[in-house]
């Protein structure tokens, strides 16, 4: 199963192609640049590389959400385009999931894996995931405690204060890494802080998994992840004075 994942949540992104449990190639975007601007690019680049052509990939895989409205828009569409062309299944899979995954690995059952994305104007995007039996990017190995949300951190850390409090707790994410000292403010030390991985391989072996499962859908059928409306529409509610 050979699977190529985008992600476009972030600034940076990335893109990479996994076959199997295998990471052939992963690399992240320039974030001097824009979507618009290395699109499909970066793709045709990574698979020129690797000597893989478009129509040897299997399933096309690509985060759905959450991150900024155009970031999100831009990186579904591209993966549309590519599936209808190559007459192929898509995988869509949320940042915050792959982050769940990628901070479960070497932790025991019942760890609580908490991903926390910068959204900006001091909130973060944030799901909470307790650590199962599965193996990692498996089916099994994270059970949801809360899904995605969007809010200050503060206000997460309190509301989530009865999962959290004495239990192992790992934090993910540039939003964990940003507001660190929240973290520990709220929770103590022993919580631990990863920064921001790329996030395209594990969203590549997420898919794998999926796509082996029969959870493969039609490329139309893809739709963003947003939690929080765009800033359009906001700005034109205020306009209206709603």
């Amino acid at each position: 199963m050979r699977v190529l994942a985008l992600d476009t949540t972030t600034r940076v992104g990335s893109v990479a192609i996994v076959e199997d449990d295998r990471v052939i190639e992963a690399r992240c975007g320039d974030p001097e640049r824009t979507y618009a601007e290395r699109l499909p690019a970066d793709i045709l680049a990574l698979a020129a590389d690797t000597g893989i052509a478009l129509r040897q990939i299997d399933v096309f895989a690509v985060a759905s959400g959450p991150g900024s409205f155009t970031g999100l828009r831009i990186g579904i569409a591209t993966i549309q385009g590519l599936a209808f062309v190559m007459r192929r299944g898509v995988v869509a899979v949320s940042a915050l999931e792959a982050l769940g995954h990628l901070g479960s690995a070497d932790r025991t059952a019942g760890t609580v894996v908490a991903a926390w994305m910068d959204a900006r104007r001091h909130e973060v995007f944030a799901a909470s995931y307790c650590v199962g039996s599965g193996t990692v990017f498996g089916p099994e190995r994270l059970i949801e405690v809360e899904g995605p949300s969007v809010g200050d951190p503060r206000a997460t850390l309190d509301r989530w204060d009865s999962h959290l409090r004495a239990r192992a707790t790992v934090f993910i994410g540039d939003g964990a890494e940003l507001y660190s000292n929240v973290i520990r403010d709220c929770i103590g030390p022993p919580a631990v802080i990863v920064g921001m991985p790329l996030l395209a391989a594990a969203i590549g072996r997420v898919a794998v998994r999926r796509a082996r499962a029969g959870q493969v859908i039609h490329p139309a059928a893809l739709h963003p992840l947003y939690v929080r409306r765009p800033d359009a529409e906001i700005a034109q509610d205020r306009k209206r004075g709603l």
